[in-house]
């Protein structure tokens, strides 16, 4: 219905107004956990999303220097989402009493990837918990350790004094990581491939708009979870996660969940229900996985 929650909370917009307290969390989020961010390779610094690395990367291709990335990446995403404001034709207007509902819908929306989790990872001999996280990362190389059969997350050998901090250091690192996932994953895979993708069929190939819808959603998907096991950093192709089938089945799934949010419900619930789904997952990680106080 015109004007309703469901109509309003999908338009891009809502979407820009919703997400700019999470772009500017992840921002300075990065730079709290690498205080040297803008003078260090973008590569070297700790649990970067990959997809941020493939913009920042663009834009230091076509002339921007280093520093000015870090403020046009998230840019990009604004400029997005203005256009497709602007192309849209609906009212500009927000009510920001619905930001409340919205971030409880992705919190509710998480729960089915829990579940799923919960359904792939179960052993009869080990706890029952989803620890499969959704993003990819660029890890520094330290002490790599695959601590989930998601993210490789990089933790630095300290004393027993120190323990708190580095678990505290963890934490923050994989739900900064999250939130950066839940913008820029989303941003390239579902904002721009799938409307790639829904282009090449039907202009190229002539494909109905339900096969056309198909066969974007499942290619989309599979792309997202191959790039977590094959990553493509400064110009070329790295090994990532060692490939097992259970997480890249569960990634894909979960690429097509997305997906179909992102249809339903706009880019705002979509990268929002991802950035929620790696927030629990890294809470799960680290008070029921490692156990920390």
């Amino acid at each position: 219905m015109p004007g309703s929650y469901l109509d309003r909370t999908s338009r891009p917009i809502y979407a820009l107004a919703f997400l700019a307290g999470f772009i500017i969390f992840y921002e300075l989020g990065t730079i709290l956990i690498n205080p040297e961010a803008l003078q260090r390779s973008l590569t070297l610094l700790k649990g970067r999303v990959v997809t941020f690395l493939w913009i920042q990367g663009l834009l230091e291709y076509i002339g921007f220097t280093r520093q000015m990335t870090w403020v046009a990446t998230p840019l990009v995403v604004v400029v997005i989402l203005l256009a497709l404001q602007l192309t849209s034709r609906t009212p500009w207007r927000v009510r920001y009493k619905d930001f409340i509902p919205m971030n409880i819908e992705c919190i509710v929306m998480a729960v089915p990837l829990v579940v799923l989790s919960l359904m792939f990872n179960s052993r009869p001999t080990e706890p029952q918990i989803p620890n499969q996280p959704v993003a990819a990362v660029w890890t520094m190389p330290t002490m790599p350790m695959i601590s989930t059969e998601g993210t490789v997350s990089s933790v630095a050998a300290t004393p027993s004094s120190e323990s708190a901090r580095s678990n505290f250091d963890s934490l923050l690192t994989d739900i900064v990581t999250a939130i950066g996932a839940g913008i820029y994953e989303e941003l390239v895979f579902r904002l721009m491939l799938l409307i790639l993708l829904m282009m090449v069929f039907q202009d190229l190939f002539n494909f109905s708009d339900s096969q056309a819808i198909v066969f974007s959603i499942v290619i989309s998907a599979l792309l997202f979870s191959l790039h977590h096991h094959l990553l493509f950093i400064d110009g070329r192709f790295q090994a990532g996660e060692p490939f097992v089938l259970k997480p890249f089945v569960f990634r894909t799934l979960a690429g097509m969940y997305f997906a179909l949010l992102y249809a339903v419900r706009g880019f705002g619930i979509a990268a929002g229900t991802h950035a929620f789904y790696d927030i629990i997952a890294a809470l799960i990680k680290a008070y029921v996985i490692n156990g920390q106080a």
